[in-house]
């Protein structure tokens, strides 16, 4: 059987491992970047418990690689900038487990370097043709390093290639991403707060807030948001340092000691901030027409407020490699089978994900009170809500059976 997957990232690294452990399962994994060339290596991110189990659960020895390269994220604390604590909610009150908290670059590395040479790099996708015969089959026309390649009869295609993904644009076209009215900036930086701040904190001066955290090796990665209006671009004049200046610091003028330094760095012109806008991508896990899969942001492009985007990914590979084993071990090899059983393991909770992400982006609108908004998420509704966010991570019971 032969499977392509378009996308080394999160979930097409993991994919790739995966099923090349599958006894008769060809996997040829199909990525864009030179080896070594990491996408988004000057930023950092966030991986959920749930994430931290699921690898726990199917490939133990990745997940203590992703493990050694990461520091814990063990709590959740909100703050005015003036130094008032909302919450300081600890995540094994909640899940098992810690989060992780490092670099996308070395999450790139391990992920990849554990998939091996599975892994194609510099290949660019030409054509993607699905078969008249009735089988879903696919063929892909790519090029890799200058040469012209196909493969034929690809049996199953797995979309792992990003929020923008050329596969789903291919056969549904742009994607028509709902735009949430939030404009975010992004930075990583030395670690010069001398203690100030470690794990995972997020500071209010009304919507305006920003998010920050320590990463291997001694870096503070931090983010900004504030509101917009919705389906705008972002407004230069609020991009300069002299305005974010003005949307982070209180009305007083008086900051903590926390904050001085996080204003400091978000308006220092040696600092390259990396602009985008909060938006959620329609969720869509598969074709009806050809055997395509989506994983990732190519399937579920949600806003990042919960630290679900790449924690998502991860999960859905899991889930995904784990029906896989399961049905092939089991003499199941048709994959309309695998991705009828995916679509019901994940769609259920890739939308519950994708609506508790969006509700809790509430202290983030223009209008809203980040005291009031922050101190409901202590209440118990939102509290069960991030227990079953971090703790139901699992292909539910009867998905197989029903194959």
């Amino acid at each position: 059987m032969k499977i392509a997957i378009i996308g080394a990232g999160v979930a097409g690294s993991i994919m790739a491992r995966g099923l090349a452990q599958v006894p008769g399962i060809e996997v040829h994994c199909l990525e864009r970047i030179a080896p070594g060339e990491h996408a988004e290596a000057g930023t950092g991110l966030n991986i959920g418990p749930n994430a931290v189990q699921a690898l726990q659960a199917t490939d133990p020895d990745l997940a203590r690689s992703v493990s050694e390269v990461s520091f814990p994220w063990s709590g959740w604390r909100a703050s005015t900038m003036g130094g008032r604590e909302l919450f300081d909610i600890k995540l094994k009150s909640i899940a098992p487990v810690d989060g992780w908290r490092l670099r996308w670059s070395e999450l790139y590395r391990v992920l990849r370097d554990a998939a091996g040479d599975r892994i194609r790099y510099g290949c660019s996708i030409d054509a993607i043709t699905d078969k008249t015969d009735g089988t879903g089959r696919l063929d892909i026309a790519f090029t890799e390093a200058g040469s012209a390649k196909t493969l034929t009869d690809v049996d199953l295609l797995i979309a792992a290639d990003g929020r923008f993904s050329q596969v789903r644009s291919r056969f549904r076209g742009p994607v028509n991403a709902r735009q949430v009215g939030v404009a975010i900036f992004r930075l990583i930086a030395p670690n010069t707060t001398g203690g100030l701040i470690d794990d995972y904190e997020q500071w209010f001066n009304g919507p305006n807030r920003l998010l920050g955290y320590r990463v291997p090796d001694d870096s503070i990665y931090m983010s900004g948001t504030f509101p917009i209006p919705v389906g705008s671009e972002i407004p230069e004049e609020m991009k300069t340092r002299e305005a974010l200046r003005r949307s982070f610091t209180p009305a007083d003028g008086k900051l903590s000691a926390q904050g001085e330094w996080l204003v400091d760095l978000v308006t220092d012109e040696s600092v390259e901030l990396h602009w985008a806008r909060l938006q959620e991508s329609p969720l869509c896990l598969r074709e009806d027409g050809a055997n395509v899969l989506y994983l990732g942001d190519s399937s579920n492009g949600m806003v990042p407020t919960l630290g679900q985007g790449a924690t998502q990914a991860m999960e859905s590979a899991c889930a995904a490699l784990a029906i896989i084993r399961d049905l092939a071990e089991a003499g199941q090899y048709d994959p309309a089978l695998w991705l009828e059983a995916i679509v019901r393991a994940r769609h259920d909770r890739l939308r519950f994900v994708m609506d508790f992400s969006l509700e809790a982006s509430d202290t983030l609108l223009a209008g809203s009170d980040p005291v009031a908004g922050s101190l409901k998420k202590l209440e118990a509704p939102f509290q069960r809500k991030l227990s079953l966010l971090y703790n139901d991570f699992a292909v539910p019971g009867g998905v197989l059976e029903s194959a």
